[in-house]
């Protein structure tokens, strides 16, 4: 039983890991344009499908290969920003989470029809060398892969926090996510900021799906899962952390891990729910969340 609860608890500390990494970019597009991007998780679906075609096109690697990932997807994120979102954000804030939330879902329908229409229904995956390779810690079994998966977490988000605290740029979006119209005043180019911190977001999602498609599964339906995985972290976290968000993300995976032995896989997720209600009642901020900041 010992074994058994300490390799759910490693398990599960890894896929919080993943958790984590999809949250940051759906946190920082939330901190600083104030829009729910509720089609986070189909940006992550169309990171998953770039690194596994960029797998058995060109065989590279996928940890090679995030950072083209990243660039991709963060591309594809200034294309949906100009097209969709900038009108977004001339609202105020409770309108754009409206009609971020309608657009969004929108382009949810547009994206699934999209990677059916080009990769079919079916799941695909990366198979590499290291797929099955593991470490093995007294009774405790931990994957390279699911690892790997919690490392790409930590340094994006200290990469994030770096940028977004020693920067210029990251002033300025730090402003922008307090006040756009001060931040304005002082010069800052507004529009340009939200683009960016879109495009970044994006390209975070890359990274995870990059990640997803060599742990995981990628098909064109795994967006909503991922997405609803990350509200739960962003609520459990707060605004304000990046690292906070990663550290939340474990969290959830060790509950749900733990979950899964003494009530059951099926109920794992239930736990989970009821952490996340008691956190919101007693504690709105997050766990991690520093008052009033955004980013």
């Amino acid at each position: 039983m010992t074994q058994l609860v300490l390799q759910s608890a490693v398990s599960g500390l890894l896929v919080g890991g993943m958790y984590g990494l999809v949250a940051l970019g759906l946190a920082l597009a939330f901190g600083v344009l104030k829009v729910l991007n509720v089609a986070h998780g189909e940006l992550v679906m169309l990171g998953g499908y770039a690194a596994f075609l960029i797998f058995t096109e060109r065989g590279i690697d996928p940890l090679l290969s995030m950072p083209l990932v990243f660039v991709v997807l963060a591309f594809i994120g200034v294309v949906l920003y100009q097209l969709l979102f900038r009108f977004v954000v001339r609202f105020d804030i409770e309108k754009r989470i409206k009609n971020s939330l309608l657009i969004s879902f929108g382009l949810v329908l547009i994206l699934q029809a999209i990677a059916v229409l080009l990769f079919t229904g079916d799941d695909r995956s990366i198979v590499t060398g290291y797929s099955s390779a593991a470490w093995v810690v007294g009774m405790v079994r931990i994957p390279w892969v699911r690892l790997s998966g919690l490392v790409v977490a930590v340094i994006a988000a200290v990469a994030l926090e770096w940028l977004l605290t020693r920067t210029t740029f990251g002033h300025a979006v730090r402003g922008t996510a307090e006040d756009w119209s001060l931040a304005s005043l002082a010069g800052v180019d507004v529009r340009r900021v939200y683009m960016i911190a879109f495009a970044i977001s994006a390209g975070l999602a890359g990274l995870a799906g990059s990640m997803v498609s060599l742990g995981y599964s990628v098909n064109p339906t795994i967006g909503l899962g991922w997405t609803l995985k990350a509200l739960v972290v962003i609520v459990l976290a707060g605004l304000g952390s990046m690292r906070g968000i990663v550290l939340a993300g474990m969290l959830l995976g060790l509950i749900e891990g733990l979950a899964s032995v003494w009530v059951g896989g099926p109920y794992r997720g239930v736990v989970a729910l009821v952490v996340f209600l008691v956190v919101l009642s007693f504690r709105p901020q997050g766990l991690f969340g520093r008052g009033g900041a955004y980013v």
